[in-house]
C-alpha cells in the first residue's frame, strides 16, 4: 500500500537526540533557542517561540492578541478543527468564514460579512500548503483594527509574492506534527516581528513566568523540548528538499491526471505551493461517487483520504448554534475533496503508477 502520509527521520535525526538526551539536558533549553532563532529565521521573521503543538501555539497566539471571553474570531469553515477550538479555548466566539472554490482558503468577501463590534481577530489558514490571500485579509484587518493569524500549520516554506507563510500576518502557528512537511516529533511555533508579542507569548508558554517562580500571569505549560528541538533542526536543514519532492510528485499528478470530471488543485499566481496535501476534486460527472473511488484506489494499494469531510460549522461542537448557517463553498468542498499521497517518500515510479491507476477507470 502506497501511505497517503509518512514521516521522515534519519539517522542524523537520531544522532541529534541521542546527544541532547546523553547531555541530561533534555527539558527546554539551549537547542529549543537554536531551533526557535533558525526557524523565524527561515520564515523571515524576528521572533518564534517553540510550543507543545500547532493547538497550544495557535491558543498562545490568540491570548497574546488579547482574544477573551465575549470576543469573535473569524475563522474559514474548511479547515482542521483545532483552528476553532483554540478560540473555544480562550473562551471567545468562532465566527465561520466561507471559502474560495478553487483554492479552498478563506475568502476575504466573507470575512468582510462576518465582522462585527466583538471581533477580535482573524485566522487565515493556507490550506494543504498554499498560502490564503493575506495582503487582502491584513487590508481588512487594518481597516477593522483586528489582529491577524496565520494558521501556517500545513505551509512549511509556502511563500505569496515571494514572503514566506509566517512573515504575511501579525503573527504565524506552525505545527510539527509528525506528518506535516516537517516535524519535530510533535510541537508547534509561533513566529512574529514584534517583539512585545513575543515576549508575552514566552511567558504564556511558561507557567506565566517573567523569572523563576515569579508568576504575572494566568500561563500554561506549553514548553518545547530539546530532544524535539534536535529533531526539528536537523528537519530544517532539508525541508526545502522534502517540499522539492512534493512539487514534482504533484507536478505528475497535475499534468498526468486526464480523467473526466476530476479536478486538480490551482495554484495562485502569486503563490508557491508545498503541497502537504495534494487534493483532488470529484465532479458530477466522475463516473465513481468519492467513496468508490478511495475504496477502488485501496483495492490497487493506494492510500487516500479526505481533509475534511465535515465543515466546522457543521461539527457537532459547533452545529447546533451554528444550525441556520449555510456555507455553500465549503460544505460543497467537505463532500468532494480526496487527498493523494504526495509525500517525499513516494517515488515518481509510485506517482505514475497512481495516475496510470486513476486514468484507467
Amino acid at each position: 500500500m502506497i501511505p497517503i502520509a509518512k514521516p521522515f527521520a534519519s539517522d542524523e535525526e537520531v544522532a541529534h537526540v541521542r546527544d541532547v538526551i546523553l547531555s541530561g539536558m533534555m527539558a527546554s533549553g539551549d537547542v529549543v533557542h537554536e531551533f526557535e532563532q533558525k526557524f523565524a529565521e527561515y520564515c523571515g521573521t524576528n521572533f518564534g517561540v517553540a510550543t507543545t503543538n500547532g493547538t497550544t501555539a495557535l491558543h498562545a497566539a490568540l491570548l497574546a492578541a488579547g482574544v477573551k471571553p465575549g470576543d469573535e474570531v473569524i475563522v474559514p469553515a474548511f479547515t482542521f478543527f483545532a483552528s476553532a477550538s483554540s478560540v473555544s479555548m480562550c473562551g471567545a466566539k468562532p465566527v465561520f468564514a466561507d471559502i474560495l472554490p478553487d483554492t479552498y482558503n478563506i475568502d476575504p468577501k466573507s470575512i468582510e460579512e462576518k465582522i462585527t463590534d466583538k471581533t477580535k481577530a482573524v485566522i487565515g489558514v493556507h490550506i494543504f500548503g498554499q498560502c490564503c490571500n493575506a495582503p487582502a485579509i491584513a487590508d481588512i484587518c487594518k481597516k477593522h483594527n483586528l489582529t491577524f493569524i496565520e494558521d501556517a500549520a500545513q505551509a512549511h516554506g509556502a511563500s505569496w509574492n515571494g514572503v514566506k507563510a509566517g512573515a504575511l500576518g501579525d503573527m504565524a502557528t506552525f505545527s510539527f506534527y509528525p506528518t506535516k512537511n516537517m516535524t519535530t516529533g510533535e510541537g508547534g511555533m509561533v513566529v512574529t516581528n514584534d517583539k512585545t508579542l513575543a515576549d508575552v507569548i514566552r511567558v504564556l508558554c511558561n507557567h506565566g513566568q517573567t523569572e523563576k517562580y515569579l508568576h504575572t500571569m494566568l500561563g500554561y505549560n506549553y514548553r518545547m523540548t530539546n530532544v524535539h528541538a534536535a529533531i526539528g533542526l536537523e528537519q530544517l536543514m532539508r525541508v526545502d528538499g522534502f517540499t522539492a519532492t512534493r512539487q514534482r510528485n504533484a507536478r505528475i499528478f497535475s499534468e498526468g491526471i486526464t480523467a473526466e470530471g476530476l479536478t486538480v488543485p490551482y495554484v495562485a499566481p502569486e503563490a508557491v505551493h508545498v503541497y502537504h496535501q495534494y487534493v483532488l476534486r470529484v465532479e458530477d460527472s466522475f463516473p465513481m461517487t468519492r467513496d468508490e473511488l478511495m475504496q477502488y484506489l485501496a483495492d490497487k494499494g493506494i492510500g487516500s483520504a479526505v481533509h475534511y469531510p465535515i465543515p466546522l460549522h457543521k461539527q457537532p461542537y459547533y452545529a447546533e448554534e451554528n444550525k441556520d448557517m449555510v456555507l455553500p463553498v465549503a460544505e460543497d468542498a467537505a463532500k468532494r475533496v480526496l487527498s493523494l499521497p504526495v509525500h517525499p517518500a513516494v517515488t515518481e515510479e509510485e506517482c505514475r503508477y497512481i495516475v496510470d491507476v486513476i486514468n484507467n477507470i
